[in-house]
């Protein structure tokens, strides 16, 4: 079953305010439902072509982490996380495709990943890793 948010929930999921969201809802840029008490719900997925977009605060840690050399930084969210032994697959959803990313485990465990996160894939070359953002 899919997750669906409140608006409040996907404000925080974006890294933009609430009254942002709501207008984005007033205005169709952002698909929702509506409960019978007519409150917006939007799905998760929907938010995955905005995250790019996604600004989150800027500490130095993050700072330091956006000034790699890899150019190719997508940022999506996490929708699986297999670990088997030393390894673990992470399947991320950026702009509706999935890209899988074979990390070790001891990295999973480290940067404490879990499925809906918001994280970034950095690819050079035939590589593809994860970046907590």
């Amino acid at each position: 079953m899919a997750l669906m948010l409140t608006p409040r929930e996907a404000a925080l999921r974006l890294g933009i305010s609430y009254p942002t969201v709501k207008q984005w809802l007033y205005r169709g840029k952002i698909k929702a439902m509506k409960t019978p008490g007519g409150h917006y719900r939007i799905l998760e997925a929907e938010l995955d072509s905005l995250l790019h977009k996604a600004k989150g605060p800027e500490t130095p840690k993050r700072q330091m982490m956006r000034t790699l050399s890899g150019r190719n930084q997508l940022v999506g969210r996490i929708v699986e996380i297999k670990v088997d032994g030393l390894l673990a697959q992470v399947k991320l959803s950026i702009g509706g495709q999935i890209i899988n990313s074979i990390i070790t485990s001891e990295a999973v465990r480290e940067m404490q990943l879990q499925v809906g996160e918001t994280v970034a894939a950095l690819i050079k070359s035939t590589e593809v890793m994860v970046l907590r953002v």
